[in-house]
């Protein structure tokens, strides 16, 4: 909790188990989380496994896949009462090969740009300024608000975001369009990220920082790498 509340962000490691999944639900419970996934591919605890699959409703999916994935926050797809705030990733099994991630504490990006220009935290503060279309083959609606915003229980500041290119819109002004040029060149760069490859048994809980993720086994027919993710709609208790 003392960590999360200074960086958002906390590094753990237990011993490895053939299944942790019970042990996630009582580390959510733990820190009071109320888990949020309604995702397709999570079962009845609400825990989605992430690891290379053909399986209809995940093929051509990133998290699916060994692709690299861009600096983004979890979520930032779903509508504004659907907020994700924190959430846990917990490797089960390492890739033989890459697989690393890189995490960077949210509010260190905000700063990064309240220093270069504070007009341009105040776009990413728009309640129109991202745009994420419709996925027909999930029924997901369009989602439309900000990239930054205040956390409606708490006050804490949370941030909605991904670097992709493809299939979202930002708004369409000079302004907007410097502030994402601004925010992606400090993500780039920033002193302050954290680079860590995990290990079996090894995690992370944060208040749904930035972060991304390397690809992995690109020569391997078929990766063992396996993480587990929850997510949840309120951030972690005493942040």
């Amino acid at each position: 909790m003392r960590r999360c509340s200074i960086s958002n962000i906390a590094l753990y490691q237990v011993d490895p188990t053939p299944d942790p999944r019970p042990a996630l639900r009582d580390f959510a419970e733990a820190f009071s989380l109320r888990i949020a996934e309604k995702h397709r591919s999570a079962g009845g605890d609400g825990i989605v496994a992430l690891r290379e699959s053909d399986a209809p409703g995940q093929v051509g999916y990133i998290p699916y896949s060994k692709r690299p994935m861009n600096w983004h926050t979890d979520g930032y797809y779903n509508a504004p009462d659907d907020r994700i705030s924190a959430m846990v990733l917990h490797t089960a099994q390492p890739a033989g090969d890459g697989g690393a991630n890189q995490f960077l504490d949210h509010t260190i990006t905000f700063i990064r740009l309240m220093d270069e220009n504070p007009a341009f935290a105040r776009a990413l503060m728009a309640q129109d300024v991202l745009s994420i279309p419709a996925d027909e083959a999930t029924g997901r609606p369009v989602s439309t608000g900000p990239v930054f915003f205040a956390d409606p229980e708490t006050g804490a500041l949370q941030m909605r975001y991904t670097a992709r290119t493809r299939s979202i819109t930002w708004k369409d002004d000079p302004l907007t369009q410097e502030a994402v040029a601004c925010l992606r060149e400090a993500l780039a760069s920033d002193p302050l990220t954290i680079t860590l490859r995990f290990a079996a048994g090894q995690g992370v809980l944060c208040n749904n920082v930035l972060h991304d993720r390397t690809g992995f086994d690109a020569e391997a027919d078929q990766s063992r790498r396996l993480v587990y993710r929850v997510r949840f709609h309120n951030r972690v208790k005493g942040t």
